[in-house]
């Protein structure tokens, strides 16, 4: 502060004194002077340092009343948090543009759930998915009450709150603390300390916590009257809050298993050590902590640690509403922008973020007070295009008087500055890094007296913190989207203007080599690709985007101004001479075939990428180029129904996965409905992640497809409640990948099917956890017909006697369990009776003592088709023994072995009487005993000769049997399913309804000749409507063929059936 003090020309030996004094809450500066002969005007600089730039911190007078001292210095500090909170920045930041945090604040949409670990996929694929309608099952919790518990919960010690960039954390920390401050709530609360993350990187030297506590703090400079003490139970005599804003930026590691033990708050050590401890709760263990970090980062934080785990989930529909409502003062205008963000889907989307949200309101709001606004943007390029050159625009009028009135003209030194700084945002990028130092900005050839200027010149984009008490210079950009802009902006800039390409480690080409944009393109294709996280991918949309003619006129001015292309060699000297800058229809010409390739390429790419999360980006590319034809092909087959006659290729279901990933939530989404490849059935996969149920049985997904079902489980709002892997080969591998996901607080699955997915008691103790994981909402569990035995089902039982299992219907049906099985069930339902409402033990051989034990439970117990046979493996507990009805045999068949083999016979027709049963044309034969419930049995079949078929079957009893055509012959109509070998044709196929599909033969001996005996299992369950054919090896080994899904009428019974054509069938005797 300046005193500016008039002397006279002598002021003699007179002492010079001031009469002003300090009061409790006041503070004064008052210069003494001596005895001084003074000439002229004088000018006293008075500087008094504090950490807030002016306001003054005054240590509390000393005081033997300690409560008194604390009373003072939490009203002091009260004070300055609510000078320093008040107001919210936005655009000109503190130039002056600044806005009463109370005025606009829109309350954020905050969740308990997520997780504290790591979220790699790029925060706009976030942004796309927490954009659906928010779901109803959620507990929405007001920022005041982040550490106020639920029902049923303890109050929290440590909170982490998850956000994606500019979703609102700071804001929220922000609100908090004013709240506080201005005396509103959380009054339990004596001292609020906010230390960001941003500011901890600077502390390079060794610090005791109430140290650095006092130099951010001077509030606390009272402790110094306390004993040492009184100093370490400081938190037990007041409540004190840390926040710790930022995790993301943290630079440093946090070491939470090596850290060396601190539980002194006087005791010197390094920032990392301190925080570790203080998070651990073995430093200040009374103290609460709340965390604010990106999800990328917040597995640097044990899970062990959080007590709570919150989700900023920005702005939902009504809040981006009221947000342009009262940002924008003229509710006509507001209505109009809010009218346009809705017309454009990505434009609504990214709403969601409230920085977003001020962007938008920014340019429309230029656009639309304009008389000539000219087309609003809808496009996410031409959004920040716009919004640059506004900006662009504004600061000039702001700083240089410039009045102009053509935003796309740029001059020469505003160009230099954003190129600079596109340079700054793209090296960064590559690193990962949204904040800077000076050493960073060094890197890319800003000196610091640059950055004091593009900060001034340029706040809406970059801004500049003085943090911590030396107020060191911290650098970064207002938005991570603004960041990849500027860096796609430089690239493209890069390579059109300078002829060179920088995501390349090259230098500049040879002057006689032009870089055509379509290698730059397939070099951000590529390395987006590579991309593990997906960091790339917003800046490749970016880069794509700013190629198109409608975005290249409004950043003429840019390109124009730092001159051609680099000297092209005259082919006669050799020497370098400068070219014009191509007229455009040249420029034009070019980009255009650079696009066309480009297009190329990502499809090309679309086809051979494995990842499904990789490919669904490569879509939003081609959306960015206007290439919109593969999605549309897409959703016009959708709407027609086209795709049930279709089989799809793996590129195509990439283009249907986007699809329904962009759309509004699905109440349900089978897999098997898409005729299409296993790499196919790969590639719908994320489409879970838009779903309430997901049918996913029988569709070949093995312990690797888990994987993917676990992230989706964990995603934040995921809307996924009922979930049917059943009939998948998962083993007890895949099963515990998955309990990774179920053990998630994001997951709120309701129901899981897990029935024959090969699992065993291996898999239960991860299932036992889910059981009794505190936040799992998993109400219906079905493990039928997994050998999960006795010793499965009591590893379970642990999780079922838990207090916090939720399970109301248990399937354990064909699980070979025993009474010993059932007593550990009991056992559990003794211990925790209050949630199990069902229990289905059938096809298991509780016995007797089994039921009685169970029968004292209040719940449906259902124990039919019991028995001692239920106790052997696989789908052999459900044998059945059946024979071969004679009245249905085909003329040239020949029966024997009890009725149990069929031969045929051709030209020697058997001696048997007219019967309307009878099979008439085709060498068929059914057997007499219906099939139904669950039904196993094996046939085994030879050929004799080099010609032959057999056909096992299972038919409709009421199959045509008179007469010729498809409706009387095995597999050709819709009343019968078969198993097909041809000898001749060396084939074995599975046949419905007259459509093949052909399965492995696997009938090659030792010595590669054919075998003459094959033997087969078919496995029937008629309530599940499935009918599978195995192959029985000679060790008895059961390999699947084939499964077919379907329903089965209830009322018309099934049967067995064979076709022979040179060959027989024999039924065998199962033991």
């Amino acid at each position: 502060m300046d005193h500016r003090v008039q002397t006279p020309t002598d002021l003699g030996s007179a002492p010079l004194y001031s009469s002003v004094t300090a009061q409790t809450g006041g503070s004064a500066v008052v210069p003494q002077l001596h005895g001084c002969n003074v000439g002229g005007n004088v000018t006293l600089n008075v500087n008094n340092q504090s950490d807030n730039k002016g306001e003054d911190h005054r240590e509390p007078a000393p005081t033997d009343n300690k409560e008194a001292s604390i009373k003072i210095a939490q009203q002091a500090l009260k004070t300055d948090l609510k000078k320093k909170f008040q107001f919210i920045f936005e655009g000109l930041a503190k130039q002056g543009h600044r806005t009463l945090l109370n005025e606009i604040y829109t309350e954020l949409y905050i969740t308990e759930g997520g997780s504290g670990g790591v979220n790699n996929e790029h925060e706009v694929r976030q942004i796309e998915r927490a954009s659906k309608k928010q779901t109803t099952q959620e507990n929405a919790i007001p920022c005041n009450d982040i550490f106020k518990p639920l029902p049923g919960q303890v109050k929290p010690r440590t909170v982490l709150t998850k956000g994606i960039a500019g979703i609102g954390k700071t804001i929220s920390v922000q609100k908090f603390i004013l709240d506080w401050a201005e005396g509103k709530v959380n009054q339990d609360i004596d001292f609020i300390f906010t230390l960001p993350f941003r500011d901890l990187n600077l502390r390079k030297t060794e610090f005791s916590l109430m140290g650095i506590l006092q130099e951010y703090f001077p509030e606390l400079t009272f402790l110094n009257h306390f004993s040492q003490e009184e100093i370490k139970s400081f938190d037990r005599k007041v409540k004190v809050l840390f926040i710790f804003d930022g995790l993301d930026e943290y630079q440093l590691p946090l070491d939470f298993k090596n850290s060396e033990y601190c539980c002194d708050v006087t005791k010197p050590t390094s920032v990392h050590k301190l925080l570790t401890n203080l998070i651990k709760g073995t430093l200040l263990p009374s103290a609460h902590i709340w965390i604010t970090s990106r999800p990328a980062a917040a597995n640097q934080i044990l899970q062990t640690c959080i007590d709570r785990v919150t989700e900023v989930r920005g702005f939902n529909n009504p809040q981006k509403e009221e947000y342009f409502s009262k940002k924008i003062k003229d509710q006509d205008l507001a209505s109009r922008v809010i009218s346009h963000i809705k017309s454009s889907r990505s434009l609504y989307i990214m709403c969601h973020i409230p920085v977003f949200c001020w962007i938008s309101a920014t340019v429309l709001e230029t656009m639309l007070g304009k008389v000539k606004g000219g087309d609003l943007p809808k496009t996410l390029t031409e959004m920040y295009t716009r919004f640059l050159l506004i900006q662009t625009n504004l600061n000039n009028r702001k700083y240089h008087g410039i009045n102009e009135t053509d935003t796309k003209n740029i001059s020469e030194s505003d160009a230099e500055i954003i190129l600079k700084l596109g340079k700054l945002a793209f090296l960064q990028l590559k690193k990962g890094n949204l904040i800077f130092y000076e050493k960073d900005l060094k890197e890319s050839g800003i000196d610091v007296r640059e950055a004091s200027v593009y900060s001034a010149v340029c706040t809406e984009i970059f801004k500049k913190e003085e943090c911590g008490v030396d107020e060191e210079k911290v650098y970064s950009f207002v938005h991570l989207s603004l960041q990849e802009y500027l860096a796609a902006l430089f690239v493209f800039h890069s390579c059109v203007n300078k002829n060179r390409n920088v995501l390349t480690a090259e230098k500049s080409k040879p002057h006689s080599h032009r870089v055509q944009l379509s290698e730059v393109h397939l070099h951000a294709v590529d390395q987006a690709l590579q991309s593990k996280n997906g960091h790339l991918d917003l800046f490749l949309r970016f880069l794509l985007g700013l190629s198109l003619d409608p975005i290249q006129t409004l950043l003429r001015g840019l390109m124009t101004q730092t001159g051609s292309r680099s000297p092209v060699p005259d082919p006669q000297t050799q020497t370098g001479s400068r070219s014009p800058v191509p007229d455009p229809q040249t420029q034009t010409q070019s980009r255009s075939e650079s696009i066309v390739k480009t297009v190329q390429y990502i499809k090309k790419k679309i086809r051979e990428e494995s990842s499904a999360e990789r490919t669904i980006n490569l879509f939003h590319c081609l959306n960015e180029l206007n290439y919109n034809s593969l999605v549309r092909e897409m959703e016009n087959s959708l709407r027609s129904g086209k795709l049930a006659y279709k089989r799809l290729k793996p590129h195509e279901c990439s283009a249907l996965a986007f699809v329904l990933l962009m759309s509004e939530i699905l109440d349900e989404f089978d897999l098997k409905t898409y005729n299409t490849s296993t790499a196919g059935r790969q590639r719908l996969m994320p489409v879970i992640e838009n779903c309430r149920k997901a049918i996913l049985n029988s569709c070949d997904l093995t312990d690797e497809s888990c994987d993917i079902v676990a992230s989706a489980l964990q995603l934040s709002n995921s809307p996924l409640r009922d979930l049917d892997l059943s009939y998948n080969n998962l083993g007890d591998s895949g099963v515990k990948l998955l309990c990774d996901g179920l053990m998630s607080p994001n997951c709120k699955l309701q129901r899981l099917g897990l029935g024959w997915c090969n699992l065993t008691e291996g898999c239960c103790d991860a299932l036992a956890s889910v059981l009794h994981f505190p936040h799992s909402e998993l109400r219906d569990l079905e493990l039928r017909d997994n050998e999960l035995q006795d010793s499965g089902v009591r590893v379970l039982s642990a999780g079922l006697e838990d207090s916090h299992c939720k399970l109301q219907t248990l399937g354990l049906s064909g699980c070979r369990v025993t009474q010993t099985g059932c007593d550990s069930l009991a056992s559990a339902l003794r211990s925790n009776p209050s949630h199990l409402r069902e229990l289905d033990l059938r096809y298991n051989h509780p016995g007797d003592s089994g039921v009685r034990a169970l029968s004292t439970a209040t719940l449906t117990l259902l124990v039919d088709h019991g028995g001692e046979n239920r106790t052997k493996p696989g789908p052999r507990k459900y044998g059945c023994q059946l024979t071969l009805d004679p009245n249905t045999a085909h003329r040239d068949l020949s029966l024997s072995d009890g009725n149990r083999k069929v031969t045929h016979t051709p030209g020697r027709e058997e001696p048997c009487p007219d019967h309307p049963e009878r099979f008439e044309s085709e060498p068929q034969v059914v057997c007499r005993e219906s099939v139904c419930e669950r039904c196993y049995w094996e046939a085994e079949f030879s050929v004799s000769g080099a010609v032959g078929e057999v056909c096992i079957a299972v038919t409709y009893k009421g199959i045509r049997r008179k007469g010729q055509g498809h409706d009387s012959e095995f597999g050709l109509n819709k009343n019968s399913w078969i198993l097909w070998y041809s000898k001749d044709e060396y084939i074995l196929s599975v046949v419905h309804n007259g459509n093949h599909t052909k399965v492995p033969v696997c009938d090659d001996d030792d010595d590669g000749e054919q075998v003459s005996v094959y033997r087969v299992g078919v496995y029937v369950d008629c309530p599940a409507g499935t009918l599978s054919f195995y192959r029985v090896s000679d060790s008895d080994t059961l390999t699947l063929l084939h499964r077919f899904h379907t329903h089965f009428t209830e009322h018309t019974p099934l049967c067995a059936g064979f076709s022979v054509c040179n060959s027989s069938v024999s039924l065998c005797q199962l033991e």
